[in-house]
């Protein structure tokens, strides 16, 4: 029997790209749907008829109920509110139980996690980094520190497990001087969650995905965040706290690497970041806010204001090269209809110094610009690759000799239908 493949689908600049929509889309191509890096951070926005749908840890494959959900290890989990994202699908008519399977390896976050979070931020000053505050960096850490807790301890010995991590995080949290919180309602909520989750198949998904594969079955990842953002090789220390890139999946689903077959990495048509950090083609101008305007670029999950700015071919091409990427999808394409000239970084300059590869360090670097026409057309009823206003597809070709990787798939309207195969 032929073996299955690992297809990924990354987002491979700073995230938000709308990476949610498009693996809800490929979903009934493949029959596991898997999480393979970060928590509740990420909010992943799917909308289709007519309903408009925010997924937070839970995989973007759910609404094919034919098809097997994994939360995989390398996630971090906040019981309260995967039971809160859990039965607001329940109550929208999705059946979870049976479909949406957990990692015992994959870690608890708790509500001294997100004290931590805040207490963490709050001592770096105007250094912060810019989280969410949703606990993902302390958990992570008590990860690599070998003292976290796991789904699997939720079936054995747990509260004594929990105490003992939440008396070391209130230790910590005397040390920095930060008392000033109260999680006693945040605390029972999260108990709920505990409870809840266990109506879950909580497993060794790294068996279940594996044998998956054996049995010819395909499986699509879906990764959280953007490579940008990566722990290694991101802006650090502005970044998130896990391996956002193709080598996250394999760490993150326990498949090895000649498992991976198509890598899908997702961008937008310009350039978008959340939080603190250097952006080298942030636009401070009212063709900045425009875009906001035009992208509704706001954190799904917070509501923060996304810095805006043009395509980043630097930033591209970096993320191609290591996530070794098969296949681009450009996403948001419709935000860039109504101007004339669109910019283009293809370099970056400082003290007289101008590069093409990423540099260790991007703060203080300017953008190098070049002017390409744009479309003026719009694009968001196109359905079809040859209905493509000529310039647009200038654009498409343009950034595919720049990268030397082929554009697959161009989404034109955040509708689920609005997404083109080439």
């Amino acid at each position: 029997m032929k073996q299955g493949k690992v297809d990924a689908l990354l987002g491979i600049v700073f995230g938000d790209e709308g990476k949610g929509k498009v693996v809800d889309y490929f979903t009934p191509r493949y029959d596991v749907v898997a999480r393979f890096a970060g928590g509740p951070n990420a909010g992943h926005t799917i909308i289709f008829e007519g309903k408009k749908f925010v997924l937070r840890s839970i995989p973007s494959g759910i609404f094919d109920e034919g098809k097997v959900n994994i939360i995989g290890n390398g996630c971090v989990i906040a019981p309260d509110l995967f039971m809160a994202e859990a039965q607001e699908l329940e109550t929208a008519g999705y059946t979870l139980t049976n479909r949406l399977h957990i990692s015992r390896r994959a870690h608890l976050i708790l509500p001294t996690h997100r004290v931590l979070d805040r207490a963490y931020e709050a001592a770096k000053g105007k250094n912060k980094v810019g989280t969410t505050g949703k606990g993902i960096g302390p958990t992570y850490s008590d990860k690599a520190a070998r003292v976290g807790l796991r789904v699997g301890d939720i079936l054995e010995n747990f509260e004594e497990k929990y105490q003992t991590l939440k008396a070391r995080h209130e230790q910590i949290l005397r040390d920095l001087h930060f008392t000033d919180y109260d999680i006693a309602d945040e605390e029972k909520k999260w108990l709920e969650g505990i409870e809840y989750m266990k109506k879950f198949p909580l497993t060794d998904t790294e068996f279940e995905i594996n044998r998956a594969l054996e049995q010819g079955k395909n499986v699509l990842a879906e990764g959280a965040q953007g490579s940008l953002l990566d722990i290694d090789h991101g802006t650090y220390p502005y970044v998130s706290s896990s391996s956002t890139t193709a080598g996250g999946v394999c760490t993150g689903l326990g498949v090895a690497p000649n498992r991976i077959g198509r890598i899908f990495g997702i961008f937008k048509a310009y350039s978008t970041r959340v939080g603190g950090g250097p952006f080298v083609v942030e636009l401070f101008d009212e063709t900045g806010d425009t875009i906001r305007h035009i992208g509704n670029e706001y954190g799904a999950v917070t509501g923060r204001n996304r810095r805006c700015g043009w395509l980043d071919l630097v930033a591209l091409k970096y993320a191609i090269m290591i996530n070794g990427v098969t296949d681009l999808v450009m996403m948001k394409s419709d935000v860039l209809d109504d101007f004339e000239t669109i910019k283009v970084c293809t370099a970056y300059t400082k003290d007289g110094v101008t590069v093409t590869d990423m540099p260790y360090d991007t703060e203080g670097w300017q953008p190098v610009w070049e002017d390409v026409p744009g479309w003026h057309t719009p694009l968001s009823e196109l359905r079809n690759e040859k209905d493509f206003p000529k310039k647009f597809a200038d654009y498409i070709a343009y950034i595919e000799r720049a990268t030397g990787t082929p554009i697959s798939i161009v989404s034109v309207s955040p509708d689920r239908e609005a997404t083109i195969i080439r």
